[in-house]
């Protein structure tokens, strides 16, 4: 495909065909701006005129978004459509009228009615733009401009930019509390490498070395998790809470059994089973926070990995388990349970 930018990579060749690595290299957000309280800014926190633009079910860095964006209690305050799970030559679209499609708010682009794409929203604000179309794009209503496209940011933007529009007990919310935030810090930069971005780099490597690097680098640092988690007293990453490192990891394991496991061949162990600590904490989030049970539909998920990347599943066949997509709070696997 050819963009209108005249860039000649195709959105779904993952990796360069002509890069003999054969690694996963993910491309950096190009919007960075901010909300912020400080007098003067270009993006001011304002009730009702930011809209997040995410397929919310289905990608793990948009996904934080709205597992944020519910915990903080903003769902009056920031609205979001969600774009179709299926990626193809144009980038994600958005579903038309006439689809009944499972998830929340998978709807036509409300702002736009002429828009089919997510590109049409980048163009229309760098109509030169080459890189990809990526999400979360967090949009300002009242400007018609992105904000930012850059996840990691989006999420610290939520967590106290609107706390002069929320009550009291929303407000009081802390997910990236001082004391903590050293040791969130520095689990953020070798899990993101590591593991959030590690499945990826397994998945979509084109050479056998590439993919046993990562694939291995991703199981070393499961196992340093799953030793963290273990030697834990709360249910949580860090304290007593749920905090940025609990948001960040949550969509890649909760991910992990069902897709990664087979679609991105990271096959050494799965989660259910291999992983006690980890599977008991993700399976406390899911069941225990709205903000990540409701925020999570495995049909959008699987379809999404299976159907969209044709570089690695040609027929986008869609596996049919793992039965269930997860288990009960209380329920192991009977070779956990032994």
């Amino acid at each position: 495909m050819v963009s209108q930018t005249g860039n000649k990579d195709k959105i779904t060749d993952w990796v360069n065909p002509n890069d003999k690595s054969g690694e996963f290299k993910r491309q950096q957000s190009a919007f960075r701006n901010f909300i912020s309280r400080e007098p003067g800014a270009q993006f001011p926190p304002r009730k009702a005129a930011i809209i997040s633009t995410s397929p919310m079910l289905v990608h793990g860095v948009a996904h934080r978004t709205l597992i944020t964006r519910k915990l903080k209690g903003l769902e009056d305050i920031i609205s979001f459509s969600s774009v179709h799970w299926h990626l193809a030559e144009n980038g994600w679209r958005f579903a038309t009228a006439d689809e009944k499609l499972p998830g929340e708010n998978t709807i036509p682009d409300p702002l736009h009615p002429d828009f089919t794409h997510l590109r049409d929203i980048y163009f229309s604000n760098d109509p030169d733009y080459t890189g990809r179309f990526t999400v979360p794009v967090l949009f300002d209503k009242k400007t018609n401009l992105i904000v930012s496209n850059e996840s990691a940011e989006i999420i610290r933007m939520l967590y106290y930019e609107f706390d002069n529009l929320l009550p009291a007990g929303f407000k009081s919310i802390d997910l990236y509390p001082q004391n903590l935030r050293t040791q969130i810090d520095t689990s953020n930069e070798w899990i993101y490498n590591d593991v959030n971005n590690g499945v990826y780099k397994s998945g979509f490597a084109t050479t056998q070395e590439a993919y046993e690097k990562a694939v291995t680098t991703l199981f070393g640092s499961l196992d340093r998790i799953e030793t963290h988690l273990s030697k834990q007293s709360s249910p949580y990453f860090f304290g007593d809470s749920i905090t940025e490192a609990d948001i960040r990891l949550f969509t890649t394991i909760i991910r992990f059994d069902p897709v990664y496991v087979q679609h991105f061949k990271c096959n050494l162990k799965d989660i259910r089973s291999g992983y006690p600590a980890i599977h008991k904490w993700v399976k406390e989030l899911y069941w225990g926070s709205p903000a990540f049970g409701e925020t999570t539909d495995f049909e959008h998920i699987k379809k999404h990995y299976t159907k969209s990347h044709k570089q690695i599943n040609v027929f986008g066949i869609t596996p049919l388990g793992p039965v269930p997509d997860i288990l009960p709070k209380d329920e192991e696997v009977r070779a956990a349970q032994a």
